[in-house]
């Protein structure tokens, strides 16, 4: 059987295809149209899963939108009503997208991939967060809580789920025996949301809204939480364990013009202008940091508490995390320290993008009534590099290029790498989600701060203040970082943030944050074999086998995908070499340029 699920007309439109209960491909828009956090229906990632799977629209038995448009139209058209007259600027162009894209799904998947339209299913906005996340985790009960900005009118669910304990066959059945079930318990509804109240200060800081939280999460570390009060006059616990807001400090609900109120800004302060760079040796720049540690602090209690109670209710050992709130990893880090769980399970994708693969899991079990699957545990489910591509484009632009073996090739990478030089490194099918998670990776040796500040001033072009996170084989990952009970697992798609060992921060200065903590990623053999290789000879070579792991773009520019986007970017900045298949390009030195010799008539 065929699912297609799509996400789209927010962020990070995707598409993913499940076949016979299983995940074949999935791929975010940005990826294909290089249009960052692209929105747009994804008709790009549509084809090449059609392509990939070597199927035709006709050969599809489902295709499913991640949320219920109709009930998504009906909330925006009731808060812009309630708002009136504040709302009076954002009601034209909230019924002009909602009803020129959200309401018409339906008859615009019919339209673009000839299917009839009773093949065509919604799910639930959290219910697909929720399925991308359990469906996906090697687990058989778990408890659920998932977090973001807002879907139709839930900002965060709590619940739990159940797979059978032996997946299923073709010829048993699967949901039909109530083996395979996901339970929703309770909601906390719009406009009260843990995601709106981080994305309200990260405009407030100057950020782009739906990009540049984690902007946020990386400054927190330079600052205290000294303005925690303040930010908790903004949300109030409720008795029943969940929390509201004080909407007066806000105006996302009835405006589009920003989303914190004039009161907001009495409290903390005047915003900071987006084109003015954050001065940390200043007061103002302090108060910045100040501002992001605060709403961090008080973000992580609030998800403490709610994963405390849920774990109490549940009595589960395991928590499936996912919506964007998820992408926080030192919120994630403190839930698993702190909530009695003793496994908490991120996905790759736990945002919007990665919805399309959980209406897809959730279409496939619980609507069409097909045997549990396990899912294979790793990220890599877009298109594959070609290394052809790489060399052709390398030769034509007279760059060193190199075919060599396995082995050859790694011991050659290794010594680049422990020479000092920075490795754009392209293996396999690309990543699905935003982590760069060993296929789509720029890599460097991770010991002198120095390295830190070149990466981010000639190579990824960003604020000094942003961390870069490290890779290490799971067996030494103990060895370098304070890793808990659960730790390794949190990390498998560096979804954690964890403390480096005191005694090697001064040697892994370059992925170590000024708070002492790293995002780590703990690579597991099988995962990804050629980066562990990898990591393997340049441990023989450092006597450290970590390196520092950061995705393969620039600031404003997705991921890469294609051997030639790698290039370019290669070209564009400081990276000395890439590497695609059994392919390695390195710089040659720039010509002398040869003085013009003027012919006099």
């Amino acid at each position: 059987m065929n699912v297609l699920g799509i996400s789209a007309h927010y962020h990070d439109s995707a598409a993913a295809l499940v076949v016979d209960g299983v995940p074949v491909c999935a791929v975010q828009e940005e990826r294909l149209s290089r249009r960052k956090n692209d929105a747009a229906f994804p008709a790009g990632a549509i084809a090449w899963c059609l392509d990939h799977a070597g199927l035709d629209p006709a050969n599809l038995d489902a295709v499913v939108f991640y949320e219920r448009s109709m009930q998504k139209f009906e909330r925006i058209l009731t808060c812009t009503l309630r708002a009136f007259p504040h709302s009076w600027r954002a009601f034209p162009t909230a019924m002009k997208s909602s009803l020129g894209e959200k309401v018409w799904v339906r008859g615009i998947i019919s339209s673009y991939l000839g299917v009839p339209r009773h093949k065509i299913l919604f799910t639930g906005h959290h219910e697909s967060h929720a399925a991308a996340a359990f469906l996906t985790a090697p687990t058989r009960r778990a408890a659920i809580l998932t977090a973001d900005g807002v879907g139709e009118w839930a900002t965060l669910t709590v619940g739990h789920g159940r797979r059978p304990e032996s997946p299923g066959t073709p010829e048993s059945p699967g949901n039909n025996d109530g083996g395979t079930a996901i339970t929703l318990l309770r909601e906390i509804r719009f406009p009260h949301s843990l995601g709106m109240l981080y994305s309200t200060f990260t405009a407030y800081l100057g950020f782009a809204v739906n990009e540049d939280e984690y902007k946020v999460m990386g400054l927190a570390a330079y600052g205290r939480p000294t303005l925690a009060d303040q930010v908790r006059k903004l949300i109030r616990r409720t008795p029943d364990g969940a929390f509201a807001l004080d909407l007066d400090y806000f105006e996302y609900h009835t405006t589009a013009r920003r989303s914190y109120s004039s009161r907001f800004v009495d409290l903390f302060g005047p915003p900071r202008n987006p084109y003015e760079p954050i001065d940390l040796e200043t007061a103002e720049g302090r108060r910045f940091a100040d501002c992001a540690a605060s709403v961090q602090r008080v973000l992580e209690d609030t998800l403490v508490d709610i994963a405390r109670a849920l774990h109490q209710e549940t009595g589960l050992p395991d928590l499936c995390l996912a919506g964007g709130v998820a992408l926080n990893v030192v919120a994630n880090a403190r839930i698993l320290a702190e909530s009695g769980f003793e496994r908490v399970f991120v996905p790759p994708a736990p945002g919007d993008a990665g919805c399309a693969l959980g209406a897809a899991l959730y279409a496939d079990r619980m609507y069409l009534g097909n045997p549990d699957r396990d899912v294979p545990d790793h990220p890599f489910w877009g298109p594959a590099v070609d290394a052809d591509e790489l060399a052709r484009a390398a030769r034509e632009d007279d760059q060193a290029v190199e075919e060599l073996d396995e082995t050859a090739l790694i011991e050659r990478v290794a010594d680049e790498l422990a020479a000092g030089g920075i490795v754009g490194w392209m293996d396999g099918a690309c990543e699905f989600g935003p982590r760069a998670l060993g296929h789509r990776s720029i890599l460097a040796a991770p010991h002198s701060a120095a390295m830190r500040d070149r990466l981010n001033r000639d190579i990824k072009y960003r604020e000094e203040f942003r961390p870069f996170a490290p890779v290490t084989p799971i067996e030494s990952a103990d060895r370098y970082f304070e890793l808990p009970p659960g730790g390794a697992r949190l990390a498998r798609f560096m979804s954690g943030v964890f403390p480096v060992r005191p005694e090697w921060r001064a040697k892994l200065a370059a992925i170590t944050h000024v708070d002492g903590s790293a995002r780590v990623q703990t690579l597991d053999r099988d995962m990804a074999p050629r980066l562990y290789a990898l990591l393997e000879a340049y441990g023989r070579r450092s006597g450290i086998p970590v390196l520092l792991n950061t995705s393969f773009n620039v600031a404003g520019e997705p991921i890469v995908n294609r051997a030639l986007e790698g290039y370019s970017t290669f070209r564009r900045c400081g990276i000395d070499a890439i590497v695609a298949g059994p392919t390695l390009v390195t710089k040659r030195a720039a010509s002398p340029v040869r003085p013009l010799k003027e012919e006099v008539a």
